[in-house]
């Protein structure tokens, strides 16, 4: 146990400096100047000379660098060009909207998936099982933008059932129910298909059939059994979605003004924020790196049969 935590803990380290040096890169291979652009468009070479000495980019890439990862080993992600104010901070007050999406969203893709997937494996070749599949096909066909128009016209322009854009936190739900619905109507449909397939592999074992040669009822084989075996892909996916939902869905975000940790991240690209963009990158990977820990400590615990050494 020590010994998995241990070297899961190493990986995620790995993985947030990894990220750091290819956030600390792109940014600086970007076209266009930091400096130039956190200035109006009057100000003189002065102006944007001391801008450029501000900011740390008068000295080499590899001296920057250095100094941002020391800040970084204090805790200090450095401060916002654009909001002039420390960026984790900035991320911290960004990071609610972003999670009361991902929560409402998770409760949407768990409660319509499992139980679709796992009724239509039981039940293959029925009409539910029809269904799962086509809901799975058309789920992951249909682009995310179309689906974001789709839903402001028929739920806010036609018939004024949801507000169309704007955030209340977990207060007022129906600003939420729009963006849950088209970030996680693909994960939805992933997951049936996922838990669909899995639970008709795993009524095909041979320990199913010996469970009913032993006067098992049908119920008890596929809630004791089945379910248990057939969850755990299910699981994993699910854990990589959140991880995405909590990075911060540009698109959902965008479209429905939620201040959010994706809009967030597009304004500091555009804006050639380098502080706040890396911080971005980096907060969002050490979570990504988190959620996958506890995917795999949770699969641990539904099946004993994955050890965690």
């Amino acid at each position: 146990m020590v010994r998995f935590f241990v070297k899961r803990i190493l990986c995620l380290l790995l993985v947030v400096w990894i990220v750091s040096v290819l956030a600390f890169v792109m940014m600086r291979l970007a076209p266009g100047d930091a400096a130039v652009m956190a200035l109006p468009d009057y100000a003189s070479e002065e102006q944007i000379e001391l801008m450029r000495v501000k900011l740390g980019l008068d000295k080499p890439y590899i001296t920057q660098y250095f100094i941002y990862m020391g800040n970084l080993l204090k805790g200090d992600l450095g401060t916002s060009v654009l909001y002039e104010r420390p960026c984790l901070d900035v991320i911290m007050e960004r990071l609610p909207a972003t999670l009361s999406v991902a929560v409402v969203c998770s409760a949407m893709v768990l409660l319509v998936s499992i139980p679709l997937g796992i009724i239509a494996g039981v039940n293959k070749g029925g009409p539910v099982d029809f269904f799962a599949v086509l809901f799975a096909l058309l789920g992951q066909s249909m682009s995310v933008v179309w689906v974001c128009v789709l839903l402001l016209l028929f739920c806010s322009v036609k018939n004024n059932w949801l507000p169309s854009m704007g955030y209340n936190g977990l207060a007022d739900v129906r600003y939420l129910i729009m963006p849950a619905i088209a970030m996680g109507y693909k994960m939805c449909a992933g997951m049936v298909r996922m838990g669909r397939s899995g639970m008709i592999d795993v009524l095909n074992e041979d320990y199913i059939t010996c469970a009913y040669a032993r006067g098992m009822s049908k119920f008890v084989v596929n809630c004791k059994y089945a379910f248990k075996n057939s969850i755990i892909p299910v699981i994993t996916i699910f854990g990589m979605d959140v991880a995405q939902m909590l990075a911060g869905a540009v698109i959902i975000e965008t479209t429905f003004t939620i201040p959010g940790i994706g809009s967030m991240l597009v304004k500091a690209v555009s804006n050639r924020d380098y502080p706040l963009t890396q911080s971005t990158l980096i907060v969002t990977a050490a979570m990504f790196a988190l959620v996958n820990l506890v995917v795999d400590i949770v699969n641990a615990l539904v099946d004993r049969r994955m050890k965690l050494n």
